[in-house]
């Protein structure tokens, strides 16, 4: 029995590093930066990696437990990435948490702007959320962003009808725009 949990507990471990490879893969790929108006920064790759990690918690919310673990498992492993991250720029370790909770707040209220806007299946809304999240400081300057608006909205609606056993095996993919990675 007790060799059993740790089995489980390896086998759920690769589903998350698969799924999580996955994730981060979509979020670097070119075109979002190249044409779609992220900004190739690091923050701007915070906002990229957040909003297809937020598309992909909300298909996993009507999971039944298997793929809800494994989305919690992603969470704990996106904010791994982050603390990583921030020592990797030279926050020495006083700082960390503090940035850490800001961090964890810009994404939990990114999380709630955005599904705000999906739940109405508001494009307009979306973009302007977008833009605001993404631009925070540019105000009417920032670009527009309803080219990433419609890619999320797309996606969101692929994820609905997605079979659950892809959900369970980590091998969800979010096709990016082109549908090239």
């Amino acid at each position: 029995m007790l060799f059993g949990f740790f089995r489980q507990k390896k086998h759920n471990r690769l589903i998350v590093e698969r799924q999580y490879a996955a994730l981060t893969a979509t979020a670097r790929t070119p075109v979002f930066y190249e044409q779609l108006a992220v900004p190739d920064t690091v923050m701007g790759r915070f906002e990229m990696l957040s909003l297809v990690l937020i598309l992909y918690f909300r298909r996993t919310r009507q999971s039944p437990r298997s793929g809800q673990e494994i989305a919690q498992e992603i969470v704990d492993a996106f904010f791994e990435d982050v603390d990583h991250s921030i020592r990797e720029l030279g926050i020495g370790d006083q700082g960390v948490p503090k940035r850490m909770k800001k961090l964890a707040g810009m994404f939990y209220g990114r999380l709630e702007s955005y599904a705000a806007a999906l739940d109405k299946d508001d494009r307009d809304l979306l973009a302007s959320a977008l833009r605001r999240n993404i631009y925070p400081e540019t105000g009417e300057d920032a670009p527009d962003m309803a080219g990433l608006a419609e890619w999320m909205m797309d996606v969101e609606r692929k994820l609905r009808v997605l079979d659950e056993g892809v959900v369970e095996t980590g091998t969800v993919r979010l096709d990016p725009p082109g549908g090239l990675l």
